[in-house]
């Protein structure tokens, strides 16, 4: 059936949960439905995909840690030197650790194997490689998970509410 997008009063996406969940807050009115796909649960309760909270949550910033896995979901598990999008991916620091660089987002970024030895211990405008996208810090901890299912293609109704993420 479906994951769903679960919205703040404001509009604002907080969640993914399940469509069982969803519907458990539309039954009991704490929640109601923005989008559907044209599937029904019942014969008279279409299934929703977009659900958004009739009350206001607040909801406190939560880092997202800086791991190789998000470094590598942030930069489509591909090199930001020349695309690559094959296994032999690595982390780069754009100011390597010798010249003060730290391990930061905006610092690190995926690389593959060819090109980080080819950039060694110097700057991408010292080895005269650009970077195809600047690192950056993501701006929401539920960027990741959504557009995880963004890429599959199942949730096209999601992407007016995630600009932004």
């Amino acid at each position: 059936m479906g994951k769903v997008l679960v919205l703040n009063a404001s509009y604002e996406p907080l969640n993914i949960t399940s469509w069982r969940r969803a519907v458990v807050l539309l039954i009991k009115g704490k929640a109601e439905r923005v989008e559907y796909n044209g599937k029904y649960v019942y014969s008279e309760f279409p299934l929703p995909t977009v659900i958004r909270l009739r009350h206001y949550v607040r909801v406190p910033y939560k880092e997202i840690p800086l791991t190789r896995r998000n470094i590598l979901h942030r930069d489509g598990h591909a090199c930001q030197y020349c695309g690559y999008t094959g296994d032999d991916l690595t982390l780069d620091h754009v100011t390597p650790r010798s010249r003060g660089g730290g391990d930061t987002w905006e610092n690190i970024v995926t690389a593959c194997v060819r090109c980080n030895v080819r950039k060694g211990s110097r700057t991408p405008i010292e080895a005269n490689m650009m970077l195809h996208h600047p690192p950056r810090k993501p701006y929401s901890s539920l960027y990741f998970e959504v557009s995880k299912h963004l890429k599959s293609g199942l949730h096209e109704e999601w992407q007016k509410y995630i600009i932004g993420l």
